[in-house]
């Protein structure tokens, strides 16, 4: 079987697996619980101090689902490699500290006829938007398996394209990666968050970069929301200034709900 090792164990979250179930634990025990039924999850990607607490406040709604989910579509950015479109691992299964999360390689298989889906193994051997969601899903989830697509400059139709073929049931839940802005001062990453959580919560298809990283699948996953007639429920917004960082220079994370 061919695996894809953790890339970010020991930094962006704990390479012990002990420490690696204790934290996200926490994490998700001190998070709020909600009555939410989500189809699909947007969540930040940043080290466990930074954002850890902001993606908590997503995974935890997944508490009544624990057993119904049977699969789940991840869909991240690109940050190690330029992407022109959406990549495919080669592998069979991802690794974390916690054990091997299996792909649906059935499924994977099947993607192979939209053309702006490829195989490329190095948009993913070091990717952490989608390496770290795993634990959480790990610690939230029973038996499931995982599509992991790094998405590139890829149109909001393409990616849409791809999440309704995927869509699926109750079993199918999709997340999407993505943190929002960067390395801006508190005062002007807050005006900025603002207005981009204003516009996620009214579907908007035309995010770019400079609002979130994951703008390509997120412009997607919402393009499918306006089709299906879905609401964007705002969780948790902060940024790691209020976390674990300093003001000066700060990262803003989201979590939010689609129903």
């Amino acid at each position: 079987m061919i695996i894809r090792q953790p890339a970010v164990a020991g930094t962006f979250y704990p390479e012990s697996p002990s420490a690696l179930d204790h934290v996200v634990k926490e994490l998700l025990n001190d998070a709020d619980p909600r009555d939410f039924s989500p189809k699909a999850l947007i969540v930040p990607h940043a080290g466990f101090i930074y954002s850890g607490s902001i993606a908590a406040s997503a995974y935890r709604l997944l508490s009544s689902m624990r057993k119904s989910i049977r699969r789940v579509v991840l869909l991240g950015p690109c940050h190690r490699v330029p992407l022109q479109g959406m990549a495919l691992p080669a592998c069979e299964a991802f690794a974390t500290p916690l054990g091997n999360v299996p792909l649906d390689a059935e499924a994977m298989a099947e993607l192979k006829q939209f053309s702006q889906i490829q195989t490329i193994d190095q948009a993913h051997a070091y990717e952490h938007s989608l390496e770290v969601q795993c634990p959480f899903l790990q610690a939230c989830l029973d038996n499931f398996k995982l599509i992991p697509i790094v998405v590139g400059d890829t149109s909001p139709l393409a990616v849409a394209e791809v999440i309704e073929y995927l869509w699926g049931e109750d079993e199918t839940l999709i997340i999407i990666s993505s943190d929002l802005s960067h390395y801006h001062n508190y005062e002007e990453a807050c005006y900025r968050d603002n207005q981009t959580v204003k516009a996620i919560e009214q579907l908007s298809c035309n995010l770019t970069g400079g609002q979130a990283c994951g703008c390509y699948p997120l412009n997607g996953m919402l393009k499918v929301a306006q089709r299906r007639g879905m609401d964007v429920i705002t969780l948790d917004v902060r940024n790691s200034g209020d976390t674990a960082g300093d003001k000066s220079r700060v990262v803003g994370y989201g979590a939010f709900v689609i129903q």
